[in-house]
């Protein structure tokens, strides 16, 4: 535990900071303060000593050097059982701090400044608070360190109830506090610069030796993928969840309502045309662009109805009275993302009281991400997301047949679509509608099966999709006898002349991409 006799604040954010020296004063704790803070704590009644006139050495440098003294630092360092640290202090006449209250300048949120300069951001690194919060913390057991006004209620109670004494476990659960910030802190320096000086740096590389990343916990979660896992939702730096994923009705967002959610706003954003999709289990059902938004909601939903129950609707335009009509008669759909609702579509779709309703403004066009993250048992799998375009002049026609213009405007359409479905991948559109989707089989022509399957008579002369090559030309066999007249596929299998001689023996048209969609 800590008797805590001296206190040092130098708070930016001074929210509660004048009651609760007062309160300090009030116990009898001497508090030593620096420019603003102890302007501000003088101003309001409350006497403390100035950092200038406790170490004897001015402000300097702009203030860039205030705390940045053996007084300050050992008096916060100095282990209390160890006879040569006390010897120490009392040659150099040095006391001891039991207290320190620091908050950090407002770096994160200076950067999000519309133009900011990078002499202002840097003038917002903070140096001396870090320090005495490091300085505090290394020394937990003698020293409660506050970086959180949230937690000044808290540690005045216990003062108050334990003589002004700090217990060993709040010790610790500050001092933890402490380091999660300074971490924080310096990820989000480090990202900024990385990002802003970029242009002239001289060592880049796209995969740096050591990953940082930094998240801020949102909200927990109801659970996780089931009922028995906890799970809690974390944002990335200056990425604000609720005001990017604005819900507008329905029960709190689960889990697997999020991943959903994720899942068709990839799709959507692919499109400038109206289109929709359906999701489940993070792959499409249905996906259709056409000449309206309400066109493209039916089509994506009547290519797989029957798997659409408890879905995620996707759209990449406003939702109008039309569409909601229709979302409405569609049975029971979990959520419904769209760039925005009208009034009227709103007020009907909030006649169903379960379905989630949330709005992404722009489907978040002007945000930007470049990498993709898998955790592994141990460390992280990173990757740069799949935004390859294809080249429509570098598609290759394999087989004899040629694609008409409008086979090729739906294996187009199908390609842009298939880099969502979990591979093995195999659609099946007409015109620029899926009419049948074989995702995530462990066997490719399991995945032709099933989008054979789930198309029934439309497979009849319609265009299928291949995300990989075909190993052999079983699937293509399949292809035929349903008769599918277009096949696009990346090409690059050692079986590659069977199965485009398949194709010809049927009369089928094939095109090669020279690229590959797996997700896993």
């Amino acid at each position: 535990m800590v008797k805590v006799k001296r206190a040092l604040i130098s708070v930016s954010d001074k929210t509660g900071i004048i009651e609760f020296a007062k309160e300090l004063k009030g116990l009898g704790v001497e508090i030593i303060s620096t420019g603003g803070t102890a302007k501000l704590l003088k101003d309001n009644g409350v006497n403390v000593i100035e950092v200038e006139d406790y170490t004897g050495f001015p402000e300097m440098l702009g203030g860039r050097v205030k705390t940045l003294h053996p007084k300050i630092h050992a008096g916060l360092l100095a282990l209390r059982h160890k006879p040569e640290h006390m010897q120490s202090l009392k040659e150099h006449s040095i006391g001891l701090i039991d207290m320190v209250v620091v908050n950090l300048y407002p770096f994160e949120q200076t950067i999000k400044k519309v133009n900011i300069e990078l002499a202002e951001a840097i003038e917002n690194i903070d140096i001396g608070g870090p320090s005495m919060l490091r300085s505090a913390a290394k020394n937990y057991n003698s020293v409660a360190v506050i970086c959180n006004p949230s937690r000044y209620a808290s540690i005045l109670d216990e003062l108050k109830r334990q003589a002004c004494l700090i217990s060993d476990n709040t010790l610790t659960q500050l001092a933890l506090e402490v380091f999660e910030l300074t971490s924080h802190y310096d990820s989000a320096i480090y990202k900024y610069l990385k990002d802003t000086l970029k242009p002239v740096t001289i060592f880049h590389d796209e995969f740096p030796h050591r990953l940082t990343l930094c998240f801020e916990k949102v909200q927990d979660l109801r659970y996780g993928e089931n009922p028995h896992q906890k799970a809690a939702l974390y944002r990335q730096e200056q990425f604000r969840w609720q005001d990017n994923f604005k819900q507008l009705h329905g029960k709190e967002l689960s889990f697997n309502n999020i991943l959903d959610l994720t899942a068709s706003l990839g799709i959507v954003r692919e499109f400038s045309a109206p289109a929709a999709c359906i999701i489940k289990h993070t792959n499409p059902c249905g996906v259709a662009e056409d000449k309206d938004i309400t066109g493209a909601y039916e089509a994506a939903y009547k290519c797989d109805s029957l798997s659409a129950f408890g879905g995620i609707v996707g759209l990449n335009k406003e939702v109008d009275v039309r569409t909601a009509q229709q979302i409405a008669k569609s049975g029971f759909l979990e959520c419904i993302l769209a760039p925005a609702f009208s009034q009227k579509a709103l007020a009907i779709l909030k006649q169903k009281q379960n379905v989630r309703l949330v709005e992404v403004p722009n489907l978040l066009k002007d945000y930007v991400e470049n990498l993709d993250f898998k955790k592994v048992v141990g460390g992280m799998l990173v990757q740069e997301l799949d935004k390859q375009e294809l080249d429509n002049q570098a598609l290759k026609v394999v087989t004899k047949k040629k694609p008409t213009k409008a086979q090729l405007e739906s294996l187009l359409f199908g390609w842009k679509v298939i880099k969502h479905v979990k591979s093995n991948a195999i659609l099946l559109t007409k015109g620029t509608k899926t009419v049948g989707i074989g995702p995530g089989q462990t066997s490719r022509v399991d995945s032709v099966h099933t989008a054979i399957r789930k198309a029934g008579k439309l497979a009849n002369g319609s265009c299928l999709i291949s995300d990989a090559f075909f190993p052999k030309a079983d699937s293509i066999k399949l292809a035929a006898k349903a008769k599918i007249s277009a096949i696009i596929q990346p090409g690059g299998s050692i079986s590659d002349d069977e199965v485009i001689k398949e194709a010809d023996k049927h009369n089928l048209v094939m095109v090669f991409t020279g690229i590959r969609h797996f997700k896993h």
